[in-house]
């Protein structure tokens, strides 16, 4: 009766492993899905800051022309700094950019949709 018991135990221990491991996703395909969409989301995210910076070195251009026809030098030196911060971010961005739209590329080539 107790082997019997044990063995019934045992038995109800592997089918409840087993039913638990059916759920798993093997493949990954439910993570692949996700990764596509977290590209698209950076792929636009980083529209959205390259369109921000492009700005922002615009109106730091006029700043620039503004101090150099005032004679600011000083300020013109500051503002020449904050230009090349900026396009250093937009080269950022774009280099960004360009890599979700390779990874959106290659994910849909391989066929996660």
């Amino acid at each position: 009766m107790k082997k019997l018991l044990m063995g019934v135990l045992l038995l109800a221990a592997f089918a409840g492993t087993s039913a638990l491991a059916q759920d798993r996703d093997d493949w990954g395909w439910r993570n692949h899905r996700q990764d596509l969409r977290q590209d698209y989301r950076d792929r636009r995210g980083d529209i959205r800051d390259i369109r921000h910076d492009r700005r922002g070195i615009a109106y730091d251009r006029a700043q620039l022309r503004h101090d150099h026809a005032v004679g600011n030098y000083a300020a013109a030196r500051r503002e020449r700094a904050e230009i090349r911060t900026k396009e250093r971010d937009l080269a950022r961005d774009h280099r960004d950019l360009r890599h979700d739209n390779r990874d959106i590329y290659r994910d849909h080539a391989w066929g996660w949709r």
